[in-house]
């Protein structure tokens, strides 16, 4: 059939687009619902939207095989041109074609490929509407530096039905690409066959501040530090802006986390001599409860607050045997020496989370935190990892814990009627329809619209932490049995550093 074939596809395509249009705008051959046609229209639209995101999904997996098809093509009718002339003829008539810039086509084009030659689980997904064409971006990016093993194990982690999942887990299609990135590049920190440390020295190396000139008399000014830094950082920000507001402040949290940001870089706020180790000049630490810790530029601007940072550590990493990589609540995966560093210089800021050995569960939160109302708060910040409402990246540190079912109502004060959503959700639930629904000790609640429909939260990604290659699974129990010699060296090593 051809050309002709491909010219009919398209007029149906354009009817049923038609066939579309005219049931959103109410005049489709019959309501969606006689009995309430504005409510059934509102239910269609719904009905539509998720169609749509279908079919657009698989419209993109179309798009990226045919130009990869094109180019081969173009490749095979000119074998003889040089490689780079080939792909330039080929960027600029794609790049024409879809109305894209050089630089734009030549990434769509690279996109493409590896879809299309590498990821075919992703392809696949893409094609079925499974995922979107964000969640496909997502893939090839955190693909690009593994190995062909690497790529095959990161696509089964996440595309493949056969593995593992908690059975109320969200499907990677059910949750925003940002999130997935976040899920992605933990799987890639945990599973690189390069070890994070490597890999953050070269950042490291690579650190800098940049600034670029934006419209309106505006302009940006970014740094790339470590991770540690600029998160803690980040909450700072956070915590001061948080401090400031009141009824009498006009300005909005993110003008103000602004213009403290400005105050730190452009007054005397800067003024405090700071040492290697990360702590301030003068030797000593605000005492403040909520306070931040090294590396978190504590005694600018403010004193009395400084930012948190929730830090979980493999037992075995910490104690220097692995290199696992640890996490920084809000980010992801860091380098365990950053971990160890944060551990014994940051007592009082950084929450200590040891992991059970065997399966990767909790083990222990902190040795200061034993208040029944902190403990909890710290159990659900493990929990949830951020707001529990699918898409929200808000980090725990800065949400409120809110009961599941009211106590008025009869609720209780317990973790599996406990949830953390960030101040918008929060109140996104107690002024309209959403509704959280139950959680457990290990699930975060997921959420009900006003029109019933149910949406699942994320899960944190646990992971059994890696045994050292000295010690084989079984040898030491850490948990129950008080008196074996690799608790007896973990208590000691935890004793002299709390």
């Amino acid at each position: 059939m051809g050309r002709k074939a491909v010219e009919k596809a398209f007029a149906d395509i354009t009817a049923a687009l038609a066939v579309l249009n005219a049931e959103v705008d109410g005049c489709g051959s019959e309501p969606f619902l006689a009995a309430d046609p504005l409510a059934g229209l509102a239910d269609g639209c719904l009905d539509i939207l998720a169609g749509v995101r279908e079919v657009e999904a698989g419209f993109a997996g179309l798009k990226a095989r045919a130009a990869v098809k094109y180019a081969d093509s173009a490749q095979a009718i000119a074998p003889d041109m040089p490689v780079q002339a080939q792909e330039m003829a080929v960027a600029a008539e794609i790049g024409c074609l879809l109305a894209l810039g050089h630089r734009a086509a030549g990434t769509f084009l690279s996109v493409s490929h590896a879809l299309t030659k590498e990821l075919p689980r992703t392809l696949s997904a893409l094609q079925s509407g499974t995922i979107s064409w964000q969640h496909a971006l997502v893939m090839v990016d955190e693909a690009a530096t593994l190995d062909p093993a690497g790529v095959v194990a990161l696509e089964a982690h996440f595309l493949d039905p056969a593995v593992p999942k908690p059975p109320t887990a969200a499907a990677i299609g059910e949750m925003p690409a940002h999130r997935l990135r976040h899920k992605a590049r933990t799987w890639r920190e945990r599973h690189h066959v390069e070890s994070i440390e490597k890999r953050h020295a070269k950042g490291v190396a690579e650190r800098r501040v940049e600034y670029r000139p934006d419209q309106d008399g505006m302009a940006w000014l970014s740094a790339c530090l470590p991770a540690h830094q600029a998160l803690a950082g980040w909450n700072r920000l956070n915590a001061l802006a948080r401090a400031a507001q009141g009824p009498n402040e006009p300005r909005t949290l993110t003008q103000i986390r602004t213009d403290k940001f400005a105050e730190a870089i452009l007054t005397s706020g800067t003024s405090a001599t700071f040492h290697a180790d990360n702590s301030a000049g003068n030797g000593e630490e605000a005492s403040d409860s909520d306070g931040a810790g090294a590396g978190t530029g504590a005694g600018l601007l403010s004193p009395g607050i400084r930012a948190q940072v929730l830090v979980t550590v493999p037992v075995f990493s910490l104690m220097g045997l692995t290199e696992e990589p640890a996490v920084l609540d809000g980010f992801g995966p860091v380098p365990p020496s950053m971990a160890r560093d944060l551990v014994a210089h940051g007592a009082d800021s950084f929450h200590r989370v040891l992991v059970d050995p065997r399966d990767g569960a909790p083990l222990e939160i902190g040795r200061t935190s034993y208040r029944v109302t902190k403990a909890m708060r710290n159990w659900l910040r493990l929990r949830d990892g951020k707001c529990p409402f699918p898409g929200c990246s808000n980090n725990s540190l800065d949400n409120e814990a809110d009961h599941l079912v009211a106590w008025h109502h009869g609720g209780t004060t317990g973790i599996s009627n406990l949830g953390q959503p960030c101040p918008k959700h929060h109140k996104l639930r107690h002024t309209t329809g959403w509704t959280p629904t139950p959680a457990t000790k290990n699930q975060p609640p997921g959420w009900t619209s006003p029109t019933g429909r149910h949406y699942k939260s994320e899960h944190q990604d646990w992971e059994p932490p890696h045994w050292p290659s000295q010690l084989k699974l079984g040898t030491a129990d850490f948990l129950h049995t008080a008196q074996s010699p690799g608790e007896d060296a973990l208590e000691r090593f935890l004793r002299a550093r709390a």
